[in-house]
Parts: structure tokens; sequence; C-alpha cells
């Protein structure tokens, strides 16, 4: 492949450390998205933990709009991060030692310590419950199974918004045990995926994949975030990963994705409002003049084209990302990569909490929901400040041991797949 100037080796940033930090950045606005949109969960009439007694329906349309693409990224980033690190293990069973505590210790710390919580006010706003919090955790232990809605029970323990982890671990270690068979790099440095991005294709090929994962998986394995029964949710996130480690896990853009990414970002972001509006629109005309009986040939349609707006926005994210984002590194980017997986950690029981008890109190709903997000982002700084100041902490919040003085000299690369 000829060498454009985007997939020379990179200058290194201001502070002369070769990182993709674009890779960095688009993690922190990834999961920033992630806190806004739970936070908008309390407001909108989609099933949650707990809700505003005032609902904002006009946040649904704008949540609509993230909700194919928005988990997806995180998975492309974290492929991407995690075949940087795997060029850089001199063994991958070794970093697959490391990915498994640094992924399955903040798990088990988040089943058993964070995610109770949400759980308890849940019951207690759905199902009426009248124990006290202690009480609850007895049955949380116990795998209780008797607080139901019909036939709908709610599971215990559980990982809630943690499924994330399992999914990624899952996804990791597959990938690292696939590099230790013979030859099996290669896989992942054929030419071939250069084919796959050039003349526009990283806009259309994936796009094929998740429309025909859509046609033949979508309706029959609907989303649970049960690790072993989600089999359509595998399908998109196992190849949104693979994409992201083959195409654009490689400091030198071996492929030309980042370079075809930036190239077509603006098709892309185009692609992306067409579909979603098209889609809206052909959904809306055709409730209006026949209800909800839709056509065969019309489902397929709509799940091809509903496929674009899992795909598109990914490339003109990672387009954007390596025309504004590259070489960007500062010290707060690097504060933030450290403080982002305490805040995912923690967000989301921080809003149960805060929502649960701010909706009693009437106040304006501007103002409630402000303070909900507020007291979220505060939540979530002071846990980042906790997990990084307590060593003990650190390995159940998913931070590693504090670097050694000589670590942080510039040229050391630290990537982090989450």
């Amino acid at each position: 492949m000829n060498a454009t100037p985007s997939a020379l080796p990179r200058t290194g940033s201001p502070l002369g450390t070769p990182r993709l930090t674009e890779l960095d950045w688009l993690r922190v606005i990834a999961f920033a998205l992630l806190i806004l949109y739970h936070a908008g969960m309390f407001y909108v009439s989609w099933d949650w933990h707990v809700k505003s007694p005032r609902l904002i329906p006009a946040l649904e349309a704008w949540m609509l709009w993230l909700n194919p693409w928005r988990m997806s990224l995180l998975f492309v980033i974290s492929g991407a991060a995690t075949a940087l690190m795997a060029e850089r293990a001199a063994r991958p069973g070794r970093l697959i030692a490391t990915r498994s505590q640094r992924l399955l210790l903040p798990l088990l710390f988040g089943m058993a310590v964070i995610v109770p919580p949400q759980s308890y006010l849940e019951v207690v706003e759905k199902a009426h419950y009248g124990g006290s919090y202690l009480e609850f955790l007895k049955l949380y232990f116990q795998a209780y199974r008797g607080f139901c809605r019909g036939s709908d029970c709610l599971v215990l323990p559980t990982w809630n918004h943690l499924w994330f982890l399992p999914y990624l671990w899952t996804y990791t270690v597959l990938v690292l045990l696939g590099l230790m068979l013979p030859d099996a790099r290669r896989m992942f440095t054929h030419p071939a995926w250069g084919r796959l991005v050039a003349g526009g294709r990283l806009l259309w090929v994936p796009w094929l994949v998740f429309a025909l994962l859509r046609q033949h998986l979508l309706t029959r394995f609907p989303t649970t975030h049960d690790l072993l029964h989600d089999v359509y949710q595998h399908g998109v996130y196992g190849v949104m990963f693979l994409l992201g480690f083959a195409l654009f896990g490689s400091r030198d853009d071996r492929h030309g994705a980042w370079e075809a990414a930036r190239r077509w970002r603006w098709a892309a972001l185009l692609g992306y409002v067409v579909v979603q509006l098209l889609s809206e629109a052909t959904t809306s005309a055709w409730r209006q003049a026949h209800g909800d009986d839709f056509p065969d040939a019309l489902l397929m349609a709509l799940r091809a084209l509903n496929a674009g707006k899992q795909w598109l926005p990914i490339v003109a994210v990672m387009g954007f990302g390596r025309q504004w984002l590259a070489d960007r590194d500062s010290p707060m980017l690097r504060w933030l990569t450290l403080a982002v997986f305490p805040f995912y950690l923690v967000h989301q029981t921080v809003t149960v909490i805060a929502g649960h008890l701010l909706a009693p109190l009437h106040w304006p709903l501007a103002l409630e929901a402000f303070t909900l997000v507020a007291v979220t982002a505060l939540g979530c700084l002071l846990a980042a400040l906790v997990a990084m100041r307590v060593n003990a902490l650190r390995p159940w919040m998913g931070l590693g041991p504090k670097a050694a003085p000589e670590s942080k000299k510039p040229g050391t690369l630290r990537y982090r797949a989450f």
C-alpha cells in the first residue's frame, strides 16, 4: 500500500508520546454520551429501573439517533485499543491475564457493591417493596426470583449496565487466543483488509454485514444482555470489535482505514442523516396508513436501511476523530482516560439514586434534570478521585497499580481497551 500522509508513522503528541490520542478522546466522549443517555432514560417512556412521574417525550427522538451506534462505537474503540496492546505484548497469554483482571474484578465488585442499589430502588418503585436495603441484600445474594410483574421476574444478582464488561472480556479473550495459533497475526495484516476500505467500501461493505445480521437474527434473538443468550447482539458487537481490532488498531494505519474514514467522514455523516430520516418517514407514513402490519418486503427493506444507522455514524465518528483529535494529547486527556472506567462503573447507580430522591421534591423540571446530570457528574468525579487515591480499591475500580516514576517518561505507550 502506498504511504499517504496519514499512513506515515505518527510524529507524536505535544507531550512526546506517539499515541493515537483520537482513540482516547473518542472513548471519553462516548462514555460522556452514555452518561447523558442514561440520565435521559429517567425521563422517557421506555422501561428503566426507576422513572420520573414527569416524562419528556421530546428526548426520545434525540435518543433514537444515538441508540443504533452508541455501544457499538465502544466496541470498535476497544477492539482498536486491544490490537495496539497486543502489538506490544510479548505473550498473548499474559495479556489475557492482565485484561481479565482489569475487566472481571470490577465486574464482580460492581455486581456486589455498585449495582444492588439500582435493583433495590427498582423493586421499591415497581413492586412496592417495603423492606430495608439490608433485608433486600439478603434476597439479592440468595438469587431471589420473587420480584415479578406477571411472567417478568427480576433476575438477582445482576450486572445491569455492567453487561459491557463480560461481553468485552469474551471478545478480547477469543481474539487473543486466536493470536496464539500459527500465523494468526497474518489474518489481521492481510492485504484484503486494505481492499475492504478502498474506494469507499468502508462505507457499504460492513453495512451489508449488519444488514444480513438484522435480517436473519434480529427478530429471532431479541436483546437480553445475557452473555449466553444474546445471539444477535453478539453478532453486532463481535463484528464491531473485530473491525476495530483489524482496521483501526495500528499506529501506522497499515490498512488505510483511518485515512478512509477521515476522507469519507462527511459522506458517512450525511448518509447517516438521510438513512435516519428516511427510516423514520417511511415507518411513520406506513403506520398512519396501515397500522403496525408491515409486509415482509417492507420489513426487509427497513432492516437493510436501518443497518446503515449502525455503521455510518461509526465511520463518521472515527473520521472526525482522526481529523480533529489526532495528536491532541494533554494532561487532562490522560487523567480522563484513567477516570473514565470508574465513571462508567458508578454513573448509573448515582443517576438512579439521584432520580429516586429528586422526583418527590417536585422541583421545576428543567432544574431537576440539570441537577440529576450534575449530581451524576459529581458522583463520578468523586468515585474516580477515591479510586485513584486508595491503592486497595484501584483493581476493583478498573485501575492498574500506580505507575512507577520511570514509566511516566515521554514516549511510554499505555493504551486501554476500555
